[in-house]
């Protein structure tokens, strides 16, 4: 797939995988492990107040933004199989779509929403805490290591 509006769209794709990449693996890394040593009333909430606060236009366009890009780019891959760069588009755009995007909507967010919901200091949300700590954090790193591969097909795409 070559052109010039092809090729901004895959650089605009590319570096909205990569600050999803930040984005995730810095939780993955160092903040969930940091909320796990806080008495889990302080843990609850803090990433209560980071589920609110990342609700912003920033974090959408990013967010939804290479989504869209994606679809795009996605669209423009199979109308264009033949060409070199194709099986990149394709590639990045399924890892972001899926790896990102669907798997932050059934695992991520239905944590965030259960989380949102208890009060830090009873008996149900320390319970949740210990749940969300592990699972939460498990389909973080799903959502890190596909944006850090959709980012890397991305830029192969560009090559």
């Amino acid at each position: 797939m070559g052109g010039t509006l092809t090729d901004i769209l895959t650089f605009a794709a590319t570096l909205g995988s990569g600050l999803m990449a930040g984005l995730f693996f810095i939780f993955s890394v160092c903040i969930m492990t940091a909320f796990a040593r806080l008495p889990a009333e302080k843990g609850i909430a803090a990433m209560q107040s980071i589920n609110v606060a990342i609700i912003n236009p920033l974090f959408f366009a990013a967010f939804f933004g290479t989504a869209a890009l994606s679809v795009v780019l996605a669209v423009l891959s199979i109308v264009q199989w033949n060409e070199g760069a194709a099986v990149f588009h394709f590639a990045g755009s399924v890892l972001y779509l899926v790896g990102i995007i669907l798997v932050t909507m059934i695992f991520n967010v239905p944590l965030n929403q259960k989380l949102a919901a208890v009060a830090p200091d009873s008996a149900e949300g320390a319970s949740l805490w210990a749940r969300y700590l592990s699972v939460w954090t498990a389909w973080n790193h799903v959502r890190t290591l596909a944006s850090i591969a959709a980012m890397a097909a991305f830029v192969l795409a560009l090559r």
